[in-house]
């Protein structure tokens, strides 16, 4: 397969409800893709790593089909309804796991397969004929960003052989908020902390601060109350360390759903910016 590098991808993914309500991502996530295949070719697998898929020890979910889960609750009988059905990756889970050993980040492999909400909802909008084959990696939640980002770089060498790293999660994403009083409008408008959190994000990446990033708990406004678990941004560090530290992440997508769930979209890598330049509107 003819391809250039990829970036690597952190795509915000909100609410379940997302697939139904879309707002102004579904609209990026439908160019996003194509812009992808345009620029760089068809990637001969995606690499997901999902806020909604962890474990103890990381583990590779190897089945030669891949299906969507709906591991969520209370939501309309119509989002129970959307599939997305694809290959699975075994033989780069074969190299995945390779590559994980040789950084001393052992992975099992189990022969499963299995997308979560933040993978599959990603995906019908950026790859409606679930023609690309998908392994989701498992991780721990429990490590610092600092070793999400060793990670990443452990995975950096795929992106230069066709495979897109894709961490998934949510810039912000405080559930308590959304929840209090009733789900708010689709198109709220955004809280000041959310604001202030993912402009912080923002002028840090454009910085290459990893410092400030990687410490983000204790230097990012309203770090606590964005994020009261990390579980949602730690892909983010995934997918930058597997972009590497030298470029600047850059910021490719830019909203806010239900007022303070961020929906910012970021790729890495020196590629990032051809990937920028294809989404902006000649």
């Amino acid at each position: 397969m003819d391809t250039r590098p990829l970036p690597a991808l952190f795509l915000s993914h909100g609410s379940p409800m997302m697939a139904l309500e879309p707002g102004e991502t579904g609209p990026f996530l439908e160019r996003l893709g194509p812009a992808i295949t345009s620029t760089f070719g068809t990637p001969r697998a995606i690499l997901a790593v999902s806020a909604h898929s962890v474990a103890r020890e990381p583990v590779l979910l190897a089945g030669a089909r891949q299906h969507a889960v709906h591991d969520f609750g209370g939501f309309p009988d119509a989002l129970y309804q959307l599939r997305y059905d694809v290959a699975g990756a075994p033989a780069l889970a074969t190299e995945v796991e390779q590559l994980l050993d040789a950084a001393g980040l052992p992975a099992h492999r189990v022969d499963e397969g299995g997308l979560d909400h933040g993978i599959w909802a990603m995906l019908r909008f950026m790859f409606p004929a679930a023609d690309i084959p998908v392994l989701p990696l498992a991780w721990v939640p429990t490590l610092p960003p600092a070793q999400q980002l060793a990670l990443g770089e452990a995975l950096a060498s795929l992106r230069p052989t066709g495979v897109l790293v894709m961490g998934t999660g949510s810039i912000t994403h405080n559930l308590r908020r959304v929840f209090a009083g009733g789900r708010p409008p689709v198109d709220a408008a955004e809280i000041p902390e959310s604001r202030d959190f993912r402009e912080w994000m923002r002028a840090r990446s454009e910085a290459r601060d990893w410092g400030a990033l990687t410490d983000y708990r204790r230097q990012a406004p309203h770090a606590a109350d964005m994020h009261p678990t990390d579980e949602h941004l730690l892909p983010w560090f995934v997918a930058a360390g597997a972009g590497g530290r030298a470029a600047a992440p850059l910021r490719l997508h830019d909203a806010v759903t239900y007022g303070c769930l961020g929906m910012d979209a970021y790729a890495f890598g020196p590629e990032a910016p051809l990937l920028g330049g294809a989404l902006t509107p000649s």
